[in-house]
């Protein structure tokens, strides 16, 4: 094993597998957020990444089971070929927390779009989630760490000020990479919630500092960008020469992916930005264009578009 810029360990890339398991516990943590508590005993087998680490909810249409589920190597060709109403539902979602000793998978759900008829299958189901109910999750099969793994955040060892932001969507990534960060880390969080009761409390250093912000019928994303152009302005003023930290690309956040994690990354300040893809695009210049901040210093990631389920 070798040693990467970001500290990260280069290892045997895992395979991805689908582990089948069964809704053990729900517990409703807040008005828009349910923790899922998944249980089986592949689970001893899962590939657990640590940090932001993304996985695949797999869904079985009602009345289908499982098995229609693809795997091996072509399993995504497969399962696109599949009819409408046979095709298992795909959602990614972050593990919040693994207990190899008990077999068990924590998954913090984001409930939304239940009153206006908008929701997704992923908070359809874990709006009626009930202890025995039987689907899938597709996962590394071995530990490790990286983006091998769905894991993506990856700090260079010379930032010495972080800037993490993110929705209501991003709120079990931010938290499970808040909880990991070493006992000296220093800089902000921003997280955008729907209403003032979704706040959370995260176990996290002296030096970070997380704020919350409670949407309550504003517009998405503004009082996130007000809260990250707040906390720029503390950790990294703008001296009024301009100093952009590269050419940005304009995104069609309705047709292209938003997803950019910089391979290797330097400088001294590093920004981790989740959420609704516009929101982040707007962040992402804001870090870049007007503070400076390196682009190859941003990571940003687009978990979704306004007016998709």
């Amino acid at each position: 094993m070798t040693g990467t810029q970001n500290g990260q360990r280069a290892l045997v890339k895992p395979r991805y597998r689908l582990f089948p398991v069964e809704v053990a516990r729900v517990l409703r943590l807040s008005p828009s957020f349910v923790r899922i508590t998944f249980t089986g005993a592949c689970l001893s087998g899962f590939g657990f990444g640590g940090h932001d680490q993304r996985i695949k909810i797999v869904l079985p249409k009602p009345g289908r089971a499982l098995d229609d589920f693809p795997e091996g190597e072509d399993w995504y060709q497969r399962w696109l070929a599949l009819p409408e109403d046979v095709r298992p539902d795909l959602r990614t979602y972050t593990v919040r927390d693994y207990r190899p000793e008990s077999c068990e998978v924590d998954v913090d759900f984001v409930l939304h779009g239940l009153d206006d008829g908008h929701a997704g299958p992923a908070s359809t189901f874990a709006a009626g989630a009930r202890p025995g109910q039987v689907l899938g999750l597709f996962a590394p099969d071995r530990p490790g760490g990286g983006r091998m793994w769905g894991c993506e955040w990856a700090p260079p060892a010379s930032a010495d000020r972080l800037v993490l932001a993110g929705d209501e969507t991003a709120v079990p990534a931010l938290a499970a990479v808040v909880e990991s960060l070493p006992a000296d880390a220093r800089g902000v969080v921003c997280v955008e919630v729907p209403e003032e009761a979704d706040r959370q409390e995260w176990a996290c250093p002296a030096g970070v500092r997380v704020r919350w912000y409670a949407r309550t019928g504003a517009p998405h994303g503004k009082l996130l960008g007000e809260g990250v152009a707040a906390a720029l302005r503390e950790l990294c003023p703008v001296d009024g020469t301009g100093s952009p930290g590269g050419a940005l690309e304009d995104v069609d956040v309705d047709t292209d992916v938003l997803w950019e994690v910089p391979e290797t990354s330097t400088g001294s300040i590093y920004g981790f930005l989740a959420g609704e893809a516009s929101v982040i695009k707007r962040l992402r210049r804001l870090l870049v264009d007007e503070h400076g901040i390196p682009k190859r210093s941003v990571a940003f990631m687009g978990y979704w578009r306004e007016g998709r389920c």
